[in-house]
């Protein structure tokens, strides 16, 4: 099992927020303690990380600032003051002064500030390196693929639930029931015709949505319920293991898995635009495109929700059958 600090089991919490600094918009998570700090950027191609502790800010700091004599929890007091809504999507507060900008070095990325401190300039530079694919993997692809599965999960609830409904509708039409309303007549749901009818209709509109960069709020509260019960599960496996968990995704990829197979930026970019959309409009799909990612990282996909569906339609068949019987 892996190990981690308190900055990274702090970050691990928290989702990902959309933010903007000057024109490039970025995700992003931003932890910061009383003297420390973990920060993960991305932009869906790449993912760059820094974690800073006391001593390394408190150098920084007087590289930056040569006239700073303050103690190092008086201006990170401060600093965490002016970052920490930017880099939480929220807007800063004006009156603090605080100005961003971003420069590339290489494959490095920088996030410079600029503010005051008691009348006096303060500059600060977030200087974030390439993330390692374990990072991406832990913070990003295992989350994400994890809320696939909840998603998925959902679905076959509410599938399941479209066949209970449509058994109820058609009981209640045999006994006389009349619809008042001719507007609401609906057909009875059938999976497969409504994603024949998604995938030539609904997907070609989906073109606009390549570049998009979204993690919206419902999207951002499941995927911190997700990683909350991820953890509990690791905890409750360390104490008494059980093969009856309900688990997310595995926590290690395959041995045999080819790391250069599928870049960490085509998996990250792919899995935020299939959520985004579909988790909106058409959870249905999810399983489908999903299926190639779960591939491509070595992972074993899901079982498929049909054979659940109609192993559901044939008990309640069956419950009819009987309750036909007994009239």
């Amino acid at each position: 099992m892996e190990s981690m600090n308190h900055p990274e089991l702090a970050v691990s919490a928290l989702p990902w927020v959309p933010v903007t600094v000057g024109d490039m918009k970025l995700l992003a998570k931003a932890f910061f303690g009383d003297t420390e700090y973990r920060l993960l950027l991305s932009d869906l191609s790449n993912m760059w990380e820094e974690d800073m502790s006391k001593d390394s800010i408190q150098s920084r700091a007087q590289d930056l600032n040569k006239r700073l004599k303050a103690p190092v929890e008086a201006f990170f007091a401060h600093l965490r003051s002016v970052a920490a809504p930017c880099l939480s999507g929220q807007s800063h507060d004006q009156s603090t002064t605080a100005h961003f900008h971003l420069e590339h070095y290489g494959s490095h990325l920088t996030l410079k500030l600029k503010s005051e401190l008691a009348g006096v300039p303060f500059y600060w530079e977030f200087r974030c390196t390439p993330a390692p694919v374990a990072v991406v993997s832990r913070q990003m692809m295992r989350p994400l693929l994890a809320v696939t599965r909840v998603l998925q999960k959902q679905v076959e609830e509410l599938s399941a639930l479209l066949v209970r409904k449509d058994a109820e509708i058609q009981d209640y039409k045999e006994n006389g029931a009349v619809l008042s309303r001719g507007r609401l007549q609906t057909e009875p749901f059938d999976e497969e015709t409504y994603r024949e009818n998604f995938i030539t209709q609904t997907l070609p509109q989906m073109g606009a949505l390549q570049d998009c960069l979204e993690f919206d709020s419902e999207l951002q509260e499941l995927y911190v319920a997700v990683n909350s019960v991820r953890s509990n599960q690791k905890r409750k496996r360390s104490v008494s293991p059980s093969a009856d968990n309900f688990s997310f995704v595995p926590e290690q990829i395959s041995p045999n898995h080819d790391q250069g197979s599928a870049p960490a930026g085509q998996f990250i970019h792919y899995t935020l635009n299939c959520l985004s959309y579909f988790s909106a409009r058409n959870p249905l799909m999810l399983l489908q495109h999903f299926h190639w990612l779960y591939c491509s990282a070595g992972l074993r996909p899901p079982v498929s929700s049909g054979s659940k569906q109609k192993n559901d339609q044939q008990s309640l068949e069956k419950t009819q059958e009987a309750d036909s019987e007994q009239v």
